[in-house]
């Protein structure tokens, strides 16, 4: 089966055809570095590392392109538009390149915390100020844009009287119409300068306190949110390309926007996919700062925020990502947290097991059944991913072949039951999706070996206190490590083994 995605353009599954075969055109609208990032922040860049890791299994060569906005990112809607960076650099009293390589330089230890690759291209929105420039000129001469007190705006009516010459309609993506925003549109401060509410700032006059500007054709200002995903995806991957990502809150206006401005330069629309996850509320409400309920990355890993009860791996949160399809909405609770945390600690004790499983010789399986039955549930894996990236799905699957796993382990069953083809297969797969696609790791912190020889010292100790019938001291070593977290587990065949908790 191939590939499908659901395409929010088309609002259906699609099987993916690239551009150009064996190669891939990702976009995926990357975090404005005013601030540090947050939970809300975890799910895209999570869910499109798993989307570009599988395109990479899949064969492909892919160049993965997200960028970073510091400067221009401003909401239209509200009072006089006032750039993000610049009003947060005055409040830190930092410069704003100063602001903005602090939070960057947080946002990319945060995604190594998540195990996420890189992308292959990571411009910035101020390295791209002539791009932008440009792009805003050839808008302004084809007729889509005007110029009014040194800010420049995009022309959406007219756009829309025009867009089946050079695109789509603006509003294709979030199913709006110009007339339904007209009347849901607020009024904003300085409105007599757009013809119409619905225009957009493609550059702005810098009023005289602003800190970033620069100089243009029209005066000192700077850009627009959307002009930079335009100018940059452009640049980077041509007129038109395969993917563009982000989350659901981006499809209107921002993704929007860039159809239209990307249209008028380009003649066709920049994205052939358009692929939007869904967001995480918090105890069913929609993360905000006004609900006081915003959990930034760093106050995840330490559990320093009023809501959480503990700290949470990054590699828990990973997971937890992972049990729900991108485009479900996800609520974030402790309890939800929790389960995942000892979900994952389960998975991964059976991966650990089935590692240390020998390979049976057999070439026929003495359970043809239960064979039969691990064999299809390894093949479903990539029926799931391909079925628009079905990661829950793939994790059910685990955690079904988790106790036949442990069963072969504890000997429980024999080791004949599977064929040595069977295991080998299951120990390929299951390393292929969990650790190379899924990008999981173990989340168990990863203790030096001087650690090892300390417990094995303590379980040698333990052993001989058990000879000598001291249980006294046999049941003092295994309580005091349990509460430092290390569990002790008697075997069967009389050894003993550890874990950390």
């Amino acid at each position: 089966m191939p590939l499908q995605l659901y395409n929010t353009l088309t609002r259906k599954k699609e099987v993916f055809t690239p551009i150009t075969p064996g190669l891939v055109g990702l976009y995926v609208c990357g975090p404005t570095v005013s601030g540090e990032s947050h939970l809300g922040h975890a799910r895209p860049y999570i869910s499109f590392d798993i989307l570009y890791r599988y395109f990479l299994h899949l064969g492909y060569k892919v160049r993965y392109v997200r960028n970073i906005t510091d400067a221009g990112h401003f909401e239209e809607e509200g009072r006089a538009a006032e750039d993000k960076i610049s009003s947060k650099a005055i409040l830190e009293k930092l410069e704003p390149m100063e602001l903005v390589q602090k939070y960057t330089n947080l946002f990319h230890w945060a995604m190594q915390q998540f195990n996420t690759l890189p992308p292959s291209i990571e411009p910035t929105a101020t390295g791209h100020i002539v791009e932008q420039i440009n792009m805003i000129q050839q808008i302004i001469a084809d007729g889509y844009a005007y110029v009014v007190n040194g800010s420049v705006y995009f022309d959406v009516a007219k756009y829309n009287t025009d867009f089946s010459k050079i695109g789509q309609p603006y509003g294709i993506l979030s199913g709006r119409n110009i007339e339904e925003q007209l009347e849901t549109t607020r009024q904003l401060e300085n409105q007599d300068e757009k013809r119409n509410k619905n225009d957009f700032a493609l550059w702005k006059k810098a009023p005289p306190e602003h800190i970033m500007r620069w100089t243009s054709p029209w005066g000192e200002g700077f850009p627009g949110w959307h002009i930079e995903c335009s100018a940059m995806s452009t640049k980077y991957l041509g007129k038109q390309f395969d993917i563009h990502g982000g989350g659901m809150d981006l499809e209107f206006p921002h993704h929007e926007c860039e159809i239209a401005q990307s249209s008028v330069c380009n003649h066709q629309p920049p994205a052939r996919y358009w692929v939007h996850n869904n967001m995480i509320t918090i105890n069913g409400k929609k993360m905000g700062k006004s609900y006081n309920n915003v959990i930034k990355l760093t106050e995840l890993f330490s559990g320093n925020h009023p809501i959480l009860e503990q700290a949470y791996h990054p590699m828990t949160i990973r997971f937890f990502i992972l049990q729900s399809h991108y485009r479900s909405t996800l609520d974030f609770s402790n309890e939800a947290l929790q389960a995942s945390e000892k979900a994952l600690k389960r998975l991964w004790e059976a991966y650990s097991n089935l590692f240390a499983l020998p390979l049976p010789e057999n070439e026929v399986a003495e359970d043809v059944e239960l064979d039969k039955k691990v064999q299809q549930l390894i093949n479903e894996f990539a029926e799931f991913m391909d079925d628009d990236l079905s990661t829950a799905k793939v994790l059910a699957n685990m955690f079904e072949l988790a106790p036949v796993i442990n069963a072969l382990k504890n000997k429980q069953l024999p080791a004949n039951c599977l064929t040595s083809a069977t295991v080998l297969r299951l120990q390929q797969q299951m390393k292929l999706f969990l650790e190379d696609v899924f990008g999981l790791q173990n989340p168990v912190p990863a203790y030096d070996g001087k650690l090892h020889q300390v417990m094995e010292l303590l379980l040698q100790l333990r052993k001989q206190a058990k000879a000598k019938k001291d249980f006294v001291t046999s049941d003092t070593i295994r309580n005091e490590l349990l509460a430092l977290g290390i569990q002790i587990k008697d075997e069967k065949d009389g050894s003993m083994s550890y874990s950390i908790l």
